[in-house]
């Protein structure tokens, strides 16, 4: 049984290497496990996986990676990176890869398991792009 209460927010700040997406995805496995959600690590990690993959691939500095759990029942997975452009797969649902693109269908899949997606541009000195995803975790048995 979840123990979640009251919300809490966990934010791991990542050098662009190629080690910090698997970082990012034991630091989720961990904070989850610790909060007593194991139920939510595959989907989870699935989403942040996605996420983290993008931010390397099309991001050439640092990025971040925030776990936000509230009382609604929700786990939100955001990645910041410092690229304000946010992916076509992202933000156009219809979009989809070429068939024998060799890329291109992560976001798809973020999109297909994730109850709830989002993304939108950072202004100010930190700039940027914030990826989200969520999941429930009150249902989950």
């Amino acid at each position: 049984m979840a123990t979640v209460s009251p919300s809490w927010v966990c934010t791991l700040q990542l050098p662009h290497d190629p080690r910090s997406p698997g970082i990012g995805r034991a630091t989720l496995r961990t904070v989850l496990a610790a909060h007593d959600l194991p139920q939510l690590v595959p989907t989870a990690e699935l989403l942040a996986a996605e996420l983290l993959a993008n931010a390397h691939l099309h991001a050439g500095g640092p990025y971040a990676l925030r776990l936000r759990v509230d009382e609604a029942g929700k786990v939100r997975i955001g990645v910041w990176d410092s690229d304000p452009t946010v992916p076509k797969g992202f933000d156009e649902p219809g979009l989809l890869p070429p068939d024998m693109a060799e890329s291109g269908r992560g976001l798809h899949l973020v999109r297909a398991c994730a109850d709830a997606w989002g993304a939108y541009t950072l202004g100010g000195d930190r700039g940027g792009k914030l990826l989200w995803a969520e999941c429930q975790w009150r249902d989950l048995k």
